[in-house]
């Protein structure tokens, strides 16, 4: 994708989508970046959504002027347990874009999260254009996950999460739900809200043992192992692209 081809003025930005196109975040972790005041164009600090920025301003986020990227790049990533998805940690946990730094100089960033102590898929970019239309909510791209259960799972777990269970307040679903053994689990997710799996499990006090995602869309796992990736190619980025439903026009 080329901010070029999706801009009525092609010599100006919104500086969220400019700092997308840096690499810098997702453009919704722009748009708080900026919020928080993080983000100056040319010396001075904005703090507006709406600002229009060019090449010709010095942008700089905490301090360090960041540049348009011309090589867009898409790597897959089988996270291992133990590692956060963020591009810094304040408790200096280890962090699963850090996994990615010898090889690319590129600021890559993650689309989505998987917590800590799961493992698993997950795509990192530096094309905001790319992130925004896959983590969008209307997207409704399929993950699946397999989780390994502590004990013998309820008979009829996999019908009360496909039927909706409510949890302190919040109503979880799953698309779909396959019990593959007396304690293996298959799960998709469209929505995905944070940690929704682990809080219905802990609903029904049951434990797990390992939370994997083995699948985004059209991207599934296969021999990847924890800690490695891969670029995905373009015909698998373009797939992914098809399968998100109407999204948000930015």
């Amino acid at each position: 994708m080329n901010f070029q081809d999706n801009e009525k003025n092609k010599d100006e930005l919104r500086l969220q989508v400019y700092l997308a196109h840096c690499g810098v975040a997702s453009r919704r972790a722009c748009e708080k970046i900026i919020a928080d005041g993080r983000v100056t164009v040319n010396g001075e600090t904005v703090c507006e959504m709406g600002a229009k920025v060019s090449e010709k301003d010095e942008i700089c986020v905490d301090g360090k002027k960041v540049y348009l990227e011309e090589i867009k790049r898409y790597v897959l990533l089988n996270k291992p347990a133990g590692y956060v998805c963020s591009l810094s940690d304040e408790k200096d946990r280890p962090v699963a874009a850090d996994l990615l730094k010898e090889k690319y100089s590129e600021r890559l960033y993650n689309i989505g999260r998987l917590d800590m102590f799961s493992q698993g898929l997950i795509i990192f970019t530096n094309d905001g254009d790319f992130a925004a239309t896959l983590s969008h909510p209307s997207a409704e791209l399929e993950k699946e996950y397999v989780v390994d259960a502590s004990m013998p799972l309820p008979r009829t777990l996999c019908q009360e999460f496909e039927k909706g269970i409510r949890v302190d307040g919040v109503f979880y679903k799953c698309k779909s739900a396959h019990e593959l053994n007396a304690r293996k689990i298959k799960i998709v997710l469209v929505e995905g809200k944070n940690r929704e799996i682990r809080n219905v499990f802990a609903s029904k006090e049951i434990g797990i043992k390992r939370l994997t995602r083995v699948r985004i869309g059209n991207i599934e796992i296969k021999d990847l192992k924890p800690g490695e990736f891969r670029e995905l190619s373009q015909k698998e980025v373009q797939g992914l692209l098809k399968l998100c439903k109407k999204t948000e026009k930015y």
